[in-house]
């Protein structure tokens, strides 16, 4: 089992990666974080969105010196076309789903990553990526939460799939730092239907509300969790938690998914404190905006009028 847990996600102690972990976050101290966008569709929404910080990123930025630093804000019109992007295959195994648990700084989803059996490919993959984990970024209020932005503007939350490309890598840790190693699939979540699927999970929250908890959460099938329209961005990215690593190509769903109001407020009542700590509620665990410096976002549609709500 993995042991070293950084913001929610655990790294053997005996590799360097620890350490590689702690130069990463140490160089982030004193870092300013990118000045504050205008408000748009939403009142404030920025302003609001970057004052509600998660403490992990109350002052940290970027990695200094990287150009590769995500999440992003998708400029629908500067997006390049791009006709040779294949729709994403994707096959999940619902039965490697293995348990849902509370890392204290959200809720993830993990599953079995052993085989070939569940993973994304195509698309702009030259690999067979597999499924590690899924977990969800969201705000205090329905205003902001998600770590992506489209045309300025600020989804509740977001849905984030972990893959890692198993035919170049060994194992996850690997992936993790290494080129074209990891793939993530972003979903926004927007207030709407009542979600069956994502219900699921939603009742089996109570018993992570703690910090380290765990519970099953028996056989998931996480294709349900993404939208009928499988319309993409993609562009060159990193983590958005340390170690932040420059390895991610990102494919952001172009069409949101909806759930319920009482659905996005049951991610609420999970803490980031361990039982017996002071209890602090779970939410705005999102990364601020970074810059696109030099990058590219390629869709595998062309733009028109319709832009991206409806």
């Amino acid at each position: 089992m993995l042991r070293t847990s950084i913001w929610g996600r655990k790294y053997p102690k005996s590799s360097g990666f620890s350490v590689l972990v702690k130069q990463a976050w140490g160089t982030l101290q004193g870092h300013l974080l990118r000045p504050e966008r205008p408000c748009s569709q939403h009142p404030c929404a920025w302003r609001n969105r970057n004052n509600a910080l998660h403490p992990l990123w109350k002052g940290p930025a970027s990695v200094p010196g990287g150009t590769r630093q995500s999440p992003i804000n998708i400029c629908w019109r500067d997006s390049v076309y791009d006709p040779r992007l294949q729709p994403l295959q994707v096959s999940y195994n619902a039965a490697a789903c293995l348990y849902v648990w509370n890392t204290g700084y959200l809720f993830q989803v993990e599953f079995d990553d052993a085989t070939e059996g569940s993973g994304i490919s195509g698309g702009p993959l030259e690999n067979h990526y597999r499924l590690k984990q899924f977990h969800f970024h969201w705000g205090a209020v329905n205003e902001w939460g998600s770590e992506h932005t489209v045309d300025d503007h600020v989804y509740p939350a977001e849905l984030h799939l972990v893959h890692w490309n198993s035919v170049k890598y060994q194992n996850y840790k690997d992936a993790v730092l290494g080129e074209n190693g990891l793939a993530v699939i972003g979903v926004f979540l927007k207030l709407g239907a009542h979600h069956e699927a994502l219900q699921k999970l939603v009742e089996v929250l109570p018993e992570i509300k703690h910090k380290d908890a765990r519970a099953a959460v028996g056989p998931f099938q996480p294709s349900c969790l993404l939208p009928t329209c499988r319309d993409y961005w993609t562009y060159p990215g990193s983590l958005t938690t340390p170690p932040l690593t420059e390895s991610v190509t990102w494919i952001i769903q172009k069409k949101p998914i909806e759930v319920a109001a009482n659905q996005l407020a049951a991610f609420r009542t999970l803490l980031f404190s361990a039982l017996g700590e002071e209890e602090k509620t779970m939410v705005n665990n999102y990364r601020p905006i970074q810059p696109l410096m030099n990058r590219k976002v390629h869709s595998s549609f062309q733009a028109t009028e319709e832009g991206t709500r409806s």
